[in-house]
């Protein structure tokens, strides 16, 4: 096998989610293309890797100092959605049920990866209630147990805030799935979110 052929497997492979048979098929299509569209899309990883910016309100990626949600007057400014990464933003914008503001994390605290609390923008995230208008902090963190480790920490940073609610996302049973295979912690969450049924 080439060698070149061998190191653009080995650097594509290095994506989350893409293994040396995907990064192969990639590798040769790339090579199908044409030379300027392979050059356009080199240029545009490149420019993004170098230009792009964090949010200095809530974290986002922005090609502006603040973010296009921050910088939406029609946001509601007295709601903000604490999430784990930008990704979580975007799955939470696409369903167009929020209309708040947002926080990213940049992580969850990990001892065993080596991430603590002063590693996240949770002094960012204190930092903005204290600037006062904010009425509700919406935790949606992974149910892992760096999640909740991270869940746990946040609401004890955020207690001392006089008249802040505090909730999180519901989190349970998926529908569809069988009580036998869910494990305990989701069935816990379960529990506590269940609500009346009318």
């Amino acid at each position: 096998m080439s060698k070149l052929l061998q190191e653009v497997i080995g650097e594509l492979s290095k994506l989350p989610g893409i293994g040396r048979r995907t990064a192969l098929r990639l590798a040769l299509h790339l090579l199908r293309m044409e030379p300027e569209s392979v050059a356009g899309m080199t240029r545009s990883i490149d420019r993004f890797r170098q230009e792009v910016k964090y949010c200095s309100v809530c974290n986002n990626l922005s090609d502006e100092e603040i973010c296009p949600i921050c910088a939406d007057p029609e946001r509601d400014r007295s709601t903000i959605c604490v999430v784990e990464q930008v990704a979580d933003v975007l799955s939470i914008e696409n369903t167009h049920q929020y209309k708040g503001l947002y926080h990213v994390l940049g992580g969850v605290i990990s001892p065993m990866q080596g991430i603590s609390p002063s590693d996240l923008k949770i002094g960012l995230l204190t930092e903005r209630i204290a600037r006062g208008g904010v009425k509700e902090v919406i935790l949606a963190i992974s149910t892992s147990v760096e999640g909740e480790t991270t869940l746990f920490y946040l609401m004890n940073r955020l207690r001392p805030f006089e008249g802040l609610k505090i909730t999180s996302i519901a989190r349970g049973i998926g529908f569809g799935d069988e009580l036998e295979y869910v494990d305990e912690l989701t069935i816990t969450h379960a529990l506590r979110n269940r609500r009346e049924i009318e």
